[in-house]
């Protein structure tokens, strides 16, 4: 299965984001051999990882708070993944792949600017 792919802010290089029970491969995307994290201390294979589908699915949560130029945009904040997620027509949120990184380096600035604004 292909992982999507994000960049660190400032970074030349796109990382593999994998997980495995909740912990973030921190090699190069597009990597042989296994994924791992620490430093080589958590070695998981690509039938080891954790579904791309987050846990947080389904769970109620209202709309973030939203910063003065509309960010997150009536999205809430996913409190297993930590990324913003659209809500259905009864405030929940709606099934979401696990945040692996913003596609945009405005979306990554815009959350950043969220997360120093309300915190975590």
């Amino acid at each position: 299965m292909t992982r999507t792919l994000a960049a660190l802010p400032g970074a030349a290089r796109r990382l593999c984001l994998s997980r495995r029970n909740g912990e973030i491969c921190t090699r190069e995307a597009g990597h042989r051999g296994l994924h791992h994290r620490r430093g080589g201390h958590l070695l998981w294979s690509e039938a080891q990882a954790d579904p791309p589908g987050c846990a947080g699915a389904g769970a109620p949560a209202e709309p973030a708070v939203t910063l003065p130029d509309g960010f997150p945009g009536g999205r809430a904040l996913c409190p297993v993944c930590w990324g913003f997620v659209p809500l259905d027509g009864g405030g929940r949120l709606l099934a979401h792949d696990t945040w692996r990184g913003d596609p945009t380096r405005e979306e990554a600035d815009r959350r950043r600017e969220w997360f120093n604004a309300h915190g975590w």
